[in-house]
């Protein structure tokens, strides 16, 4: 049975789709996820954490700590330099929070009085 151009069409059209959706699909798989701090969670020993780590666009920070005395605000670099949270800066304050890294250095600090100041910040580049 012969098929009509509009057949090949089809067939033509279904492919792509099953193409796209792999690549996008495998866009999803690499994403990696890292829980900031390790099993110390997001603390003031959390510093040095990034340190020695490669970090990718799309790759989610895990964030764990406790809600009444820490949250997670990601600032701009001057919002990370001075510790101060610029308006419009995204709080999060869930306890267990996750945050999808852009391209660049993304910045967190705590911004409970003084925490910050006292090296509760990271600065995480993703390539």
């Amino acid at each position: 049975m012969a098929m009509g151009r509009g057949s090949a069409n089809k067939v033509t059209i279904a492919f792509g789709l099953v193409f796209l959706c792999f690549i996008l699909g495998s866009e999803v798989v690499d994403a990696a996820s890292y829980t900031v701090g390790d099993s110390g969670g997001w603390s003031f020993n959390s510093g040095n954490w990034p340190k020695g780590k490669r970090f990718n666009a799309g790759d989610v920070l895990v964030f764990n700590y406790n809600p009444s005395i820490h949250n997670v605000v990601a600032v701009n670099r001057a919002g990370y330099n001075s510790c101060k949270t610029p308006g419009g800066s995204k709080v999060f304050k869930s306890g267990n929070d996750r945050i999808t890294l852009t391209r660049g250095t993304n910045y967190f600090i705590c911004n409970f009085a003084g925490h910050c100041e006292s090296g509760m910040k990271i600065a995480v580049n993703a390539a």
